[in-house]
């Protein structure tokens, strides 16, 4: 894939909009952030690789000390910690989007469930991660007890901004310049 000055800078918009996005807290039952809605947007604006290359770029900057995660976070601890994996889990859902892009470019209409299967496969990496780390700590949470936490709150928050990123993205696509 050769990358273009124009496609780099999108990259790294992106990467910067869904640090903010992290930031952004909307205050509810359980608060959640927009970091889910801008990963989703950077997907569907810059396709599968850029996107996902987006969300490592993004988890580079924490990784290496940038308050760049939620609640202004950064550190490597914080991707090894208990809800490191759905960070990480972020990426897996850019390699899933990329594996059903040739079916995408057919179909418009796949994007939602392509989108929602990977936030699935997020959710999952997520879970495990997050049992594995507090297993290794000596507390051993069940699945269900794990997924009430850290899943169920999110389900119908992280379908509205997978909703809403498919309209935005939509408008915003219209004024982006793919080359």
């Amino acid at each position: 894939m050769k990358l273009s000055t124009r496609k780099l800078a999108y990259t790294a918009i992106m990467a910067v909009v869904i640090c903010i996005c992290s930031w952004i807290t909307v205050p509810f039952t359980i608060p959640f952030t927009m970091q889910t809605f801008a990963v989703f947007c950077a997907l569907l604006l810059l396709g599968g690789k850029l996107g996902t290359l987006s969300v490592v770029i993004y988890i580079l900057m924490g990784m290496v000390g940038l308050p760049v995660f939620s609640g202004f976070r950064g550190g490597i601890g914080h991707i090894l910690g208990p809800t490191g994996g759905y960070l990480i889990g972020f990426v897996f859902s850019g390699l899933f989007y990329i594996l059903f892009e040739p079916f995408i470019s057919k179909n418009e209409k796949l994007k939602i469930p392509v989108l929602a299967g990977g936030l699935i496969l997020c959710y999952l990496i997520g879970t495990l991660w997050f049992k594995a780390v507090y297993s290794a700590a000596g507390t051993d949470y069940g699945f269900l007890k794990i997924l009430s936490i850290c899943v169920f709150p999110f389900i119908i928050p992280d379908a509205l901004k997978l909703l809403l990123a498919f309209f935005v993205s939509g408008r915003v696509k219209k004024h982006i310049s793919s080359e």
